[in-house]
């Protein structure tokens, strides 16, 4: 395995007509992290990610792969392995004949195909045509192609996609083992929940720029710094008091709600005050979806009304 330095993108700058796709996208990914990508559609994620591997050239800025752009590398998939597209292998061919080409195309050994086929559990599907795969195998089998080189540095683009229960476990303890063992791993997903229980460090895109770029527990602690769970049995006057002091109250049941601008001490003071009743004033446990939806709230591109 090449001596790992992370994955550097620096300024990235790319339109597509009227449209600026990256506005000076800028960040690292760590060697030992698992590094999520989020963000709403349309704010960069893919483009930024086909950059960094060379299939996307820009109007401005780097993107390096342990210190080199993707095209000086010299067996590209020993520096960093992919999942970009799980449908990107040509139906007909077996799971193992895609991997020896590829393996062929990088002077790598076939018994290290067998190694990856073992490792992502499709042993008894090796030599199955992969037009006839699930999408949770086509995913498996993307995965062994993105470890064939034993890269320092891993990009997958919704890995979670069509993983039943035991697929999305085992896609957890492959992630955070990668990251232990040295390897720079950037993921693109939606699933919040996912992230939460999977990523060390968070980069957070809106409108082709870096909105927030750290740790996850530090995003998790800020959002739920912010905000005051609330249980009353008189919720509009309670609404009514906060709201006059300055407070956002947000409605989340018939009893409670979620209280924003104002700490909980406060809070308590207040309706004690007022002489409105109250069983619960506590520091709101956030997650991280809590955390993505207060930062881009102003970077959705497509957003549909509420239910």
């Amino acid at each position: 395995m090449t001596p790992p330095t992370g994955i550097a993108v620096t300024g990235l700058r790319k339109r597509y007509g009227s449209t600026q796709a990256l506005d000076g996208m800028t960040f690292t990914v760590r060697p030992g992290l698992v590094t999520g990508f989020v963000g709403p559609n349309g704010t960069g994620k893919s483009t930024t990610m086909r950059v960094i591997l060379g299939l996307d050239a820009v109007d401005a800025g780097t993107a390096l792969v342990n210190g080199k752009p993707y095209r000086e590398l010299r067996r590209p998939l020993t520096h960093v392995g992919s999942l970009l597209d799980a449908t990107a292998p040509h139906p007909s061919r077996s799971a193992r004949n895609h991997l020896l080409w590829l393996a062929h195309s990088q002077g790598l050994p076939a018994r290290r195909v067998d190694q990856v086929i073992d490792q992502v559990g499709l042993g008894a599907a090796a030599r199955r045509a992969a037009g006839g795969f699930s999408l949770g195998m086509r995913q498996r089998l993307g995965i062994a192609a993105a470890l064939l080189g034993d890269p320092p540095a891993v990009l997958l683009d919704e890995p979670f996609n069509g993983m039943d229960p035991d697929g999305i476990i085992w896609m957890r303890g492959l992630l955070r083992s990668l990251a232990a063992r040295g390897r720079a791993v950037l993921v693109s997903s939606h699933l919040m929940g996912e992230l939460q229980d999977t990523a060390d460090h968070l980069v957070v895109a809106g409108r082709g720029r870096v909105v927030a770029d750290t740790r996850v527990a530090d995003l998790i602690a800020a959002v739920a710094g912010r905000r005051v769970s609330l249980r009353t049995t008189d919720r509009p006057s309670a609404t009514a008091a906060l709201t006059r002091a300055g407070a956002t109250v947000t409605a989340t049941g018939q009893d409670t709600a979620t209280v924003a601008g104002l700490p909980p001490d406060q809070v308590v003071r207040l309706l004690t005050g007022a002489g409105i009743p109250f069983a619960e004033v506590t520091a709101h446990r956030a997650t991280l979806e809590d955390a993505y939806l207060e930062l881009t709230r102003d970077a959705v591109q497509y957003r549909t009304p509420t239910p």
